[in-house]
């Protein structure tokens, strides 16, 4: 089993940044995708970014692409996505998952095994 914890989440204003980070626990070395994703109210979970390894390839989706970095340190367990030139519509709980599969892009949430509770990110105009 594998466990992973947000943190990093809060309110800033538009055109400025935030770093998030995910802690992963538990069975690690098992972990071979990780992604981000986010949810604003009462819209579906968006892909956000992920990355896979041995190769640490990296997908981002297309409304965070040159404005977020998704990067890990796998001696931590930890997943960090940088988030700069916030806007409003980046408004969402974001949620870090992981998988044990290896996924080429990394963008579809119904592959992933774990999840956590979500941190807010509120970007005010």
């Amino acid at each position: 089993q594998v466990q992973v914890v947000e943190f990093g989440g809060g309110l800033v204003q538009a055109g400025g940044s935030l770093a998030l980070s995910c802690a992963a626990s538990g069975q690690t070395s098992t972990i071979n995708t990780m992604g981000w994703f986010r949810q604003a109210p009462g819209q579906d979970r968006e892909f956000v970014a992920s990355i896979n390894r041995p190769r640490d390839r990296i997908n981002y989706s297309n409304s965070v692409k040159g404005r977020f970095t998704i990067s890990r340190d796998n001696t931590k367990n930890t997943l960090y996505l940088q988030m700069n030139t916030l806007k409003p519509e980046d408004t969402a709980v974001y949620y870090c998952a992981a998988t044990t599969r290896v996924l080429h892009m990394g963008s579809n949430s119904e592959d992933y095994d774990y999840w956590g509770q979500g941190t807010q990110v509120t970007v005010s105009s």
